[in-house]
């Protein structure tokens, strides 16, 4: 059985609902924590997690929340605190993913990206940051290995997870000592809509020769959850050395 090191902690989980931020938080419940998650658009699959965090034996919310509406993450925040009681954990990990030729982005693309990716963080952190303090937490970014490498094809997500770098650094700063801040940067990981093809030529490139599972972010995003509080303003590639290539 896992550690149950967030035994008695609340964490949220922004895009909670599938994929990536799923396998988060059920990583997170299976250390003990009680998850709230956010979702957008993904009802049923918020509903479905939910009902899995609450089999690992923890306490879950399911919350709708636009992390690009400054109402939508304050009403989000009181509801995980007036549900739990407190919050001790922030996973930022909402995001959008797009490609596009660098020439062909319309500002409205652009915006887009940048609202959900960069804005939404910067906002969901600046709500949470009392409760955060009062219990010396933590909050984990979810950023890219494209905030590191430039990938010409999608120059906005690129440029807006290098912002939320950034921002992971500056927010550990200007939250020390009482909140450590950290961001997790994955490189290609398979989920069961990606992969084929392009898939193969990322494990090929990478010294590990494989692609990253959902498990190989959500334990690194756990041990900055759990790990020495000390730690703080690091940007963590969890890429299998694809960075190196």
């Amino acid at each position: 059985m896992p550690s149950k090191l967030l035994s008695g902690k609340t964490v949220l989980v922004t895009g909670g609902a599938r994929r990536i931020g799923r396998g988060i938080a059920l990583a997170l419940a299976q250390s003990g924590a009680n998850v709230a998650i956010t979702f957008r658009t993904s009802n049923s699959e918020a509903a479905q997690t939910a009902r899995e965090i609450e089999s690992l034996g923890c306490r879950a919310l399911a919350l709708e929340c636009d992390v690009r509406s400054e109402a939508s993450v304050r009403s989000a925040i009181a509801a995980t605190i007036s549900q739990f009681g407190r919050l001790d954990v922030v996973i930022n990990n909402a995001a959008v993913f797009e490609a596009v030729p660098l020439e062909s982005i319309s500002l409205d693309q652009w915006d887009a990206v940048f609202e959900t990716n960069t804005r939404g963080p910067f906002l969901v952190a600046r709500e949470a940051l009392a409760h955060l303090r009062a219990v010396q937490g933590r909050i984990v970014n979810i950023g890219s290995l494209g905030g590191l490498r430039a990938w010409a094809g999608h120059g906005h997500y690129c440029a807006s997870k290098a912002a939320l770098h950034m921002l992971t650094q500056a927010m550990a700063k200007a939250f020390a000592p009482a909140v450590s801040v950290n961001c997790v940067a994955p490189g290609w990981i398979e989920m069961d809509e990606v992969g084929g093809v392009q898939g193969a030529g990322f494990a090929a490139k990478t010294p590990m020769q494989r692609n990253g599972r959902v498990e190989d972010v959500a334990q690194a995003v756990l041990f900055f959850a759990t790990g020495p509080a000390f730690v703080t303003g690091q940007i963590l590639a969890v890429d299998g050395g694809l960075g190196l290539a």
